[in-house]
């Protein structure tokens, strides 16, 4: 799956637009490598996401097309 839709399912990243921004922006890498937005992810990957001066770091955990809101953590811890 591409970064920027599996930042939107996972709700990371609200909106793919923004994601696509801060992929654009290098604020987004995965496995401590910049990634653009039509990166593949995979379970297993680690991102990590600049929001400001503040980082957050997710492993992947599964990759799905859709899920509901409530399942949307499901597919990321935080570490």
């Amino acid at each position: 799956m591409r970064l920027d839709k599996f930042l939107k399912v996972s709700r990371l990243i609200k909106r793919r637009s923004v994601a696509n921004e801060a992929c654009d922006a290098g604020r987004v890498m995965i496995n401590d490598k910049p990634a653009k937005a039509s990166a593949t992810v995979k379970a297993g990957d680690v991102l990590t996401i600049q929001f400001g001066n503040k980082e957050v770091k997710a492993e992947i955990l599964d990759v799905k097309e859709t899920v509901k809101k409530e399942e949307a953590s499901e597919l990321f811890r935080y570490l």
